[in-house]
Protein backbone atom coordinates (compact mmCIF):
# COMPACT_ATOMS: atom_id res chain seq x y z
CA UNK A 1 0.00 0.00 0.00
CA UNK A 2 1.35 3.33 -1.12
CA UNK A 3 2.14 5.77 1.96
CA UNK A 4 0.87 9.77 1.10
CA UNK A 5 3.68 12.39 1.14
CA UNK A 6 2.19 13.77 3.96
CA UNK A 7 1.55 10.82 5.91
CA UNK A 8 5.11 10.24 5.61
CA UNK A 9 6.19 14.08 6.29
CA UNK A 10 3.85 13.15 9.20
CA UNK A 11 5.40 10.30 10.76
CA UNK A 12 8.67 11.85 10.26
CA UNK A 13 7.74 14.90 12.90
CA UNK A 14 6.11 12.55 15.11
CA UNK A 15 9.39 9.88 15.43
CA UNK A 16 11.15 13.01 15.77
CA UNK A 17 9.60 14.46 18.75
CA UNK A 18 8.56 11.26 20.29
CA UNK A 19 10.12 10.37 23.77
CA UNK A 20 11.43 6.69 24.54
CA UNK A 21 8.62 5.62 26.46
CA UNK A 22 5.87 6.86 23.56
CA UNK A 23 8.14 4.69 21.46
CA UNK A 24 8.31 1.79 23.69
CA UNK A 25 4.34 1.76 24.77
CA UNK A 26 3.35 2.28 20.74
CA UNK A 27 5.63 -0.70 20.20
CA UNK A 28 4.17 -3.20 22.70
CA UNK A 29 0.99 -2.44 21.90
CA UNK A 30 0.70 -2.64 18.44
CA UNK A 31 -1.31 -5.37 18.08
CA UNK A 32 -3.78 -3.83 20.31
CA UNK A 33 -4.40 -0.80 18.28
CA UNK A 34 -4.78 -2.41 15.00
CA UNK A 35 -7.21 -4.10 16.46
CA UNK A 36 -9.11 -0.79 18.00
CA UNK A 37 -8.54 0.63 14.23
CA UNK A 38 -9.75 -2.34 12.68
CA UNK A 39 -13.04 -1.55 14.88
CA UNK A 40 -12.84 1.38 14.20
CA UNK A 41 -13.06 0.70 10.37
CA UNK A 42 -16.18 -1.83 11.05
CA UNK A 43 -18.15 1.28 12.40
CA UNK A 44 -17.33 3.71 9.48
CA UNK A 45 -18.36 1.06 7.41
CA UNK A 46 -21.58 0.42 9.53
CA UNK A 47 -22.50 3.92 9.26
CA UNK A 48 -21.61 3.77 5.44
CA UNK A 49 -23.90 1.49 4.92
CA UNK A 50 -26.82 2.91 6.42
CA UNK A 51 -26.18 6.48 4.42
CA UNK A 52 -26.32 4.13 1.47
CA UNK A 53 -29.37 2.38 2.25
CA UNK A 54 -31.22 6.00 3.17
CA UNK A 55 -29.74 7.33 0.14
CA UNK A 56 -31.58 4.73 -1.96
CA UNK A 57 -34.60 4.92 -0.20
CA UNK A 58 -34.82 8.87 -0.59
CA UNK A 59 -33.69 8.05 -4.27
CA UNK A 60 -37.34 6.20 -5.12
CA UNK A 61 -39.32 8.64 -2.53
CA UNK A 62 -38.40 11.73 -3.21
CA UNK A 63 -37.40 11.75 -6.93
CA UNK A 64 -33.52 12.12 -6.28
CA UNK A 65 -30.03 11.66 -4.27
CA UNK A 66 -29.74 13.12 -1.59
CA UNK A 67 -26.01 12.49 -1.15
CA UNK A 68 -23.63 13.36 -3.42
CA UNK A 69 -20.51 11.30 -2.31
CA UNK A 70 -19.45 9.64 1.34
CA UNK A 71 -16.06 9.95 2.11
CA UNK A 72 -14.21 8.05 5.24
CA UNK A 73 -11.09 8.59 7.19
CA UNK A 74 -9.16 6.86 10.16
CA UNK A 75 -6.85 9.23 12.23
CA UNK A 76 -3.16 8.36 11.92
CA UNK A 77 -1.08 7.51 15.15
CA UNK A 78 0.84 10.26 14.96
CA UNK A 79 -2.56 12.20 15.34
CA UNK A 80 -4.33 10.43 18.24
CA UNK A 81 -0.82 10.88 19.98
CA UNK A 82 -0.69 14.60 19.70
CA UNK A 83 -4.55 15.48 20.46
CA UNK A 84 -4.47 13.04 23.42
CA UNK A 85 -1.18 15.30 24.58
CA UNK A 86 -3.01 18.45 23.50
CA UNK A 87 -6.10 17.00 25.60
CA UNK A 88 -3.85 16.59 28.92
CA UNK A 89 -4.47 12.77 28.58
CA UNK A 90 -1.99 9.69 28.92
CA UNK A 91 -1.84 7.72 25.90
CA UNK A 92 -3.26 4.59 26.64
CA UNK A 93 -6.02 2.62 25.04
CA UNK A 94 -8.85 3.41 27.49
CA UNK A 95 -8.11 7.31 27.26
CA UNK A 96 -8.10 6.68 23.04
CA UNK A 97 -11.66 5.64 23.41
CA UNK A 98 -12.76 7.70 26.42
CA UNK A 99 -11.95 10.70 25.29
CA UNK A 100 -10.93 10.93 21.42
CA UNK A 101 -14.23 11.75 19.04
CA UNK A 102 -12.79 11.94 15.96
CA UNK A 103 -10.47 8.80 15.50
CA UNK A 104 -12.68 7.56 13.19
CA UNK A 105 -14.54 10.18 10.36
CA UNK A 106 -17.05 9.57 7.95
CA UNK A 107 -17.85 12.39 5.96
CA UNK A 108 -21.28 12.84 4.12
CA UNK A 109 -21.56 15.51 0.90
CA UNK A 110 -25.19 16.22 0.38
CA UNK A 111 -26.75 18.22 -2.56
CA UNK A 112 -28.74 20.92 -0.90
CA UNK A 113 -29.04 22.53 2.72
CA UNK A 114 -32.08 20.64 3.32
CA UNK A 115 -30.27 17.39 2.89
CA UNK A 116 -27.99 17.52 5.04
CA UNK A 117 -30.69 18.14 7.89
CA UNK A 118 -32.63 15.59 6.46
CA UNK A 119 -30.57 12.60 6.23
CA UNK A 120 -29.32 13.88 10.03
CA UNK A 121 -32.56 13.35 10.77
CA UNK A 122 -33.25 9.85 9.67
CA UNK A 123 -29.58 8.62 10.52
CA UNK A 124 -30.20 9.25 14.34
CA UNK A 125 -33.96 8.08 14.22
CA UNK A 126 -32.33 4.68 13.81
CA UNK A 127 -32.80 2.41 17.08
CA UNK A 128 -29.31 1.04 17.58
CA UNK A 129 -27.60 4.92 16.83
CA UNK A 130 -26.99 6.92 19.76
CA UNK A 131 -26.30 11.08 19.39
CA UNK A 132 -23.69 11.77 21.71
CA UNK A 133 -22.70 15.51 20.59
CA UNK A 134 -23.78 17.74 17.76
CA UNK A 135 -22.43 20.93 16.09
CA UNK A 136 -24.16 22.56 13.60
CA UNK A 137 -21.38 25.08 11.98
CA UNK A 138 -24.34 25.66 9.36
CA UNK A 139 -26.62 27.72 11.17
CA UNK A 140 -23.38 28.98 13.49
CA UNK A 141 -20.20 29.03 11.21
CA UNK A 142 -16.70 29.05 12.74
CA UNK A 143 -15.31 32.15 12.39
CA UNK A 144 -13.23 31.92 9.47
CA UNK A 145 -16.14 30.93 7.51
CA UNK A 146 -16.67 27.26 7.92
CA UNK A 147 -19.62 25.29 7.58
CA UNK A 148 -20.75 21.93 8.52
CA UNK A 149 -23.41 20.08 10.88
CA UNK A 150 -21.04 17.71 13.31
CA UNK A 151 -22.33 14.44 14.67
CA UNK A 152 -20.72 12.20 17.31
CA UNK A 153 -22.53 8.92 17.16
CA UNK A 154 -22.24 5.72 18.77
CA UNK A 155 -23.05 2.87 16.63
CA UNK A 156 -22.65 -0.98 17.92
CA UNK A 157 -20.37 -3.06 15.70
CA UNK A 158 -21.45 -6.75 15.69
CA UNK A 159 -18.23 -9.13 16.35
CA UNK A 160 -18.00 -12.87 16.42
CA UNK A 161 -18.12 -13.37 20.43
CA UNK A 162 -19.52 -9.54 21.27
CA UNK A 163 -21.01 -6.31 20.42
CA UNK A 164 -19.13 -3.50 20.96
CA UNK A 165 -20.08 0.46 20.87
CA UNK A 166 -17.76 2.65 18.60
CA UNK A 167 -17.56 6.08 18.75
CA UNK A 168 -17.58 7.67 14.59
CA UNK A 169 -17.60 11.64 13.66
CA UNK A 170 -20.21 12.29 11.50
CA UNK A 171 -19.73 15.67 8.85
CA UNK A 172 -22.82 16.41 6.75
CA UNK A 173 -22.33 19.19 4.05
CA UNK A 174 -23.55 20.58 0.86
CA UNK A 175 -21.16 20.74 -2.49
CA UNK A 176 -20.74 23.58 -2.13
CA UNK A 177 -19.90 23.76 1.71
CA UNK A 178 -17.02 21.05 0.96
CA UNK A 179 -15.96 22.77 -1.65
CA UNK A 180 -14.49 25.94 0.21
CA UNK A 181 -13.49 23.79 3.11
CA UNK A 182 -11.38 22.06 0.89
CA UNK A 183 -9.63 24.56 -1.16
CA UNK A 184 -9.44 26.97 2.20
CA UNK A 185 -7.65 24.27 4.06
CA UNK A 186 -4.89 24.00 0.89
CA UNK A 187 -4.61 27.64 1.06
CA UNK A 188 -4.54 28.18 4.41
CA UNK A 189 -1.90 25.74 5.70
CA UNK A 190 0.12 25.92 2.30
CA UNK A 191 3.50 24.92 3.14
CA UNK A 192 5.94 27.75 3.68
CA UNK A 193 3.04 30.40 2.63
CA UNK A 194 2.18 33.62 4.57
CA UNK A 195 -1.09 34.18 5.30
CA UNK A 196 -2.76 37.75 5.72
CA UNK A 197 -5.43 39.35 6.68
CA UNK A 198 -7.01 40.16 4.06
CA UNK A 199 -6.41 36.62 2.24
CA UNK A 200 -8.81 35.58 5.48
CA UNK A 201 -11.20 38.27 4.75
CA UNK A 202 -11.52 36.87 0.83
CA UNK A 203 -11.90 33.65 1.86
CA UNK A 204 -14.46 34.83 4.31
CA UNK A 205 -16.34 36.64 1.18
CA UNK A 206 -16.31 33.14 -0.76
CA UNK A 207 -17.90 31.35 2.28
CA UNK A 208 -20.53 34.19 2.09
CA UNK A 209 -21.22 33.71 -1.34
CA UNK A 210 -21.12 29.95 -1.39
CA UNK A 211 -23.59 30.05 1.16
CA UNK A 212 -25.93 32.45 -0.71
CA UNK A 213 -25.15 29.68 -3.55
CA UNK A 214 -26.59 27.06 -1.45
CA UNK A 215 -29.59 28.87 -0.95
CA UNK A 216 -30.24 30.56 -4.81
CA UNK A 217 -29.75 26.19 -6.20
CA UNK A 218 -32.43 25.11 -3.17
CA UNK A 219 -34.87 27.98 -4.32
CA UNK A 220 -34.49 26.90 -8.39
CA UNK A 221 -35.07 23.30 -6.71
CA UNK A 222 -38.07 23.89 -5.11
CA UNK A 223 -39.10 26.03 -8.07
CA UNK A 224 -38.78 22.82 -10.05
CA UNK A 225 -40.40 20.73 -7.91
CA UNK A 226 -43.62 23.11 -7.28
CA UNK A 227 -43.99 23.79 -11.24
CA UNK A 228 -43.69 19.19 -11.85
CA UNK A 229 -46.82 18.92 -9.32
CA UNK A 230 -48.48 21.85 -11.44
CA UNK A 231 -48.18 19.76 -14.44
CA UNK A 232 -51.61 17.69 -15.45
Amino acid sequence: MRIANNEISEMEKYIKRIDEDTLIWVQRKSKEVARLMSYYRCAMMEIETKLNVLNEEFSWELDHNPISSIKKRLKSMPSIIGKLERKGHPLSMENIEEHLMDVAGVRVICSFPEDVYAMRDALIRQDDVVLLEEKDYIKNPKPNGYRSLHLIIGIPIFLAKEKKMMKVEVQLRTIAMDFWASLEHQLRYKKNSYFTKEMADELMECARISADLDLRMDAIRKSVEKQKHLEP
